[in-house]
């Protein structure tokens, strides 16, 4: 709740504190207001009145900063946006995230980092990389972070940089760990994604396996019953794929031979994994069991023979990818699409955005 709506609003009354910069300038506050917004200032203005005279300096930073400090902590609120408070953020925000830190005034250090993490570019990142530090604001380290990484041939033309060479190296060196963080944290990203791309293929794989060899009820029918793909000429790309790869395996002659084809065992590897992931086996249920060829006699093997922890990782993967796909097809019933579309429509999502 806002004590006050500006500085100057108070001016009629009697001011108990002088407030005294680093260049001697005086200005006058209400030890209320300021032992209402900050418990540093709080313990402060005690002590001060012990003494006789409620006098406190403000030092490092210039009067202005100052001045703005103290307008803010009258205003008791920055409203994002909008009003003249965050365009004094926006003008002081290194030294009022510096005085925010150092007198405990929260609302308003979350305030200025968020304005300096906005404002950040590459000629102040290393700086403000050591103020990130000294304030203990991470948002502004990781916005620093970023930005080096983005331009780092900026951040090294600028002054910050070669000061940092010269007499900081181990500010030079943490964001030299931050580059390094963020390159190995890209590549673990790029593998997971391409991980998930290999689980989703492999799940499409094994649903265009179930099409081919499905009943003649089913999407993608048989021939005579033989289990012996037909030939469609709507088919994916997946499914012509699958069955280029069994007509090589059905006229391979290398199969049998020493060391074997690496296609047909890519096709058997593939049909052990269709084995893994079956959830109707022929055996478990007679009435439509399952048509791809080698299932039961996989999933016989699987159950006398144990399996190894990346066969175990790979098939809890596919099985986990194919039912995410099932979900993403599923029709949504119209009772939910329409409280979606409320919800979308609402404030609550906007702010979210």
């Amino acid at each position: 709740m806002a004590l006050y709506a500006d500085l100057d609003a108070l001016r009629a009354s009697a001011a108990d504190v002088r407030i005294v910069t680093s260049d001697g300038q005086t200005i006058a506050a209400h030890s209320y207001v300021l032992a209402s917004a900050s418990p540093v200032l709080e313990r402060m203005i005690d002590r001060a009145w012990r003494g006789g005279q409620c006098t406190i300096r403000v030092l490092g930073v210039p009067s202005d900063a100052v001045l703005a400090f103290l307008h803010l902590l009258y205003a008791s609120r920055v409203d994002p946006g909008t009003g003249a408070e965050e365009e004094v953020v926006a003008a002081h925000g290194p030294q009022l995230l510096a005085l925010a830190h150092a007198y405990r005034v929260g609302w308003l250090k979350r305030a200025a980092e968020a304005v300096v993490s906005a404002r950040l570019t590459p000629d102040r990142a290393v700086d403000m990389l050591k103020l990130a530090g000294l304030c203990d604001a991470p948002r502004l380290r990781a916005a620093c972070a970023r930005v080096a990484d983005k331009d780092l041939a900026a951040v090294e033309a600028s002054d910050g940089w070669r000061f940092a060479r010269r007499h900081d190296p181990a500010l030079e060196l943490e964001l030299l760990q931050l580059l390094e963080d963020a390159y190995r944290r890209r590549e673990r990203w790029a593998r997971e994604r391409a991980s998930r791309e290999a689980c989703r293929q492999l799940a499409e794989a094994m649903d265009s396996l179930d099409r081919i060899f499905a009943a003649a009820d089913d999407a993608c029918s048989t021939t005579g019953g033989t289990g012996k793909p037909c030939a469609r000429e709507d088919d994916d790309a997946t499914c012509q794929g699958l069955r280029l790869l069994m007509r090589h395996f059905a006229a391979c002659a290398r199969k049998a031979a020493p060391g074997g084809c690496a296609r047909c065992k890519r096709l058997l590897q593939l049909f052990r994994l269709h084995a893994a992931v079956c959830d109707r086996p022929a055996e478990q249920e007679l009435d439509r069991p399952c048509r791809v060829p080698l299932c039961s006699h996989f999933a016989a093997r699987m159950r006398t023979e144990k399996a190894d922890k990346t066969w175990r990782l790979l098939v809890k993967k596919v099985a986990r990818a194919r039912a995410m796909a099932g979900l993403a097809d599923r029709r949504v019933p119209e009772v939910v699409a329409m409280s979606w579309a409320r919800y979308i429509g609402s404030s609550k999502w906007a702010k979210l955005r």
